[in-house]
């Protein structure tokens, strides 16, 4: 049975690396550019001041799937607290089980018990999540675009 719960950053980030590599290789762009090295120290920082949300999905204590999010106020809406999703993952083998919902609904319930105001997630076209957030009420509200730029310093047409 999969469950759904917040849990704190330190336990939770050193187990979920054995995640990441699945996740980055499934999800990430321009990987032959940028490999997967995230900055734990800013993570830590923002936990630190208590601007960083964790929930996970397990199955019988496994962990299958996580969100990250960060929270602090619109830098135009100071008075609209806002949690930013910054990742989720549920794992290949545990998609289509009602997994993603758990997963947001749980986020969604503590987002509002710490008196969040918007939630923002984002979906990545090539893995398009779009239907789950849909389902969940969420709407559409813009569309980013990408372009690789190259090292710093090089010419590009």
């Amino acid at each position: 049975m999969l469950t759904a719960q917040v849990e704190p950053w330190a336990p939770f980030i050193e187990e979920a690396k054995s995640l990441l590599p699945l996740h980055w290789e499934e999800l990430a762009l321009d990987k032959e550019h940028v490999p997967l090295e995230p900055m734990w120290e800013v993570y830590d920082a923002r936990d630190a001041a208590g601007q960083i949300m964790v929930v996970t999905l397990r199955e019988a204590g496994r962990l299958v799937g996580y969100f990250i999010g960060c929270l602090a106020p619109g830098l135009h809406y100071r008075t609209c607290l806002t949690l930013q999703m910054d990742i989720f993952f549920v794992h290949p083998d545990h998609r289509g089980h009602m997994g993603g919902v758990k997963l947001f609904k749980a986020v969604e319930r503590e987002a509002r018990r710490r008196g969040v105001n918007r939630l923002m997630v984002a979906s990545k076209l090539h893995r398009d999540s779009s239907r789950l957030f849909t389902a969940l009420g969420y709407a559409p509200i813009e569309t980013h675009f990408s372009k690789w730029l190259g090292p710093a310093g090089q010419e590009v047409a």
